[in-house]
């Protein structure tokens, strides 16, 4: 008779795969904020309470061109304010708990492991929140641990800063592939990108950047908003590039 492994471990299981994968990406961003000039110590803090690769690579590239700290706090608001969207999505999950511990799922919540623990609320009916949490916690010590490694490895190794900027350009048209999912994200992404150019000019400061943001984000939300109301969700504009794995088509693959 096979011994049965504690809870722990079988959480641990199925969050290895998201915890290896933090490790190469991990390493990386701690060599570049070290090269931003982040010690060790602050590596650590930003990847604790940040726990955001797009997030911290867009804080070691603004910090290399000497953008104001005002325009790095608001850029990083709207980069992570898709947080609220992913977090009200699992609350049905977690509802009961208390409020201390909402606050610990809240901040170690990010794009992968909410991957990892949607589908098992989805498909598994064991899994609890505080499985969920240890999910959280495991990948943000991989993630943690990694970014330490980085820094510690950037302190004697030299790399050419130019690299952050061209790190952080691929890994944000990585995340605008990953969301596309009709036309109009299309339209916009380029409308967002000439305007981007224009407000930097006009601004001359990455402040245009938020302007940018702002100013697309509103325009977008305007165009969908409308299109739906008029009843032409299925149009052109609207049309689905890519299948959308819903709550229930995930489940019925879990059956």
């Amino acid at each position: 008779m096979e011994k049965e492994q504690p809870r722990w471990a079988e959480v641990f299981q199925v969050s290895m795969p998201l915890c290896l994968s933090y490790i190469p990406i991990g390493v990386a961003c701690g060599i570049l904020l070290n090269a931003a000039g982040f010690n060790p110590l602050m590596t650590g803090l930003v990847s604790l309470l940040v726990f955001s690769g797009g997030a911290q690579f867009m804080i070691a590239s603004m910090l290399t061109v000497n953008a104001p700290m005002h325009t790095i706090l608001v850029m990083l608001f709207f980069l992570e304010l898709r947080y609220a969207l992913l977090g009200s999505s699992l609350s049905q999950y977690v509802r009961g708990t208390s409020k201390k511990f909402l606050y610990f799922f809240a901040v170690s919540l990010n794009d992968e492991n909410y991957a990892v623990n949607y589908l098992k609320f989805a498909t598994d009916k064991e899994w609890t929140p505080k499985d969920a949490l240890m999910v959280e916690h495991y990948s943000l010590l991989f993630w943690t641990l990694s970014n330490l490694v980085g820094s510690l490895i950037g302190n004697v190794i030299t790399i050419d800063l130019a690299i952050v900027d061209y790190a952080l350009t691929a890994l944000f048209l990585y995340m605008i592939m990953m969301q596309i999912k009709n036309k109009l994200t299309i339209l916009i992404s380029f409308f967002s990108a000439v305007l981007a150019i224009i407000s930097m000019t006009i601004l001359k400061s990455t402040m245009g950047l938020v302007v940018a943001t702002l100013i697309a984000s509103l325009v977008g939300f305007i165009i969908e908003d409308t299109l739906v109301k008029k009843g032409k969700e299925k149009g052109f504009w609207l049309k689905r590039i890519k299948p959308k794995a819903s709550r229930k088509v995930i489940s019925k693959s879990g059956e």
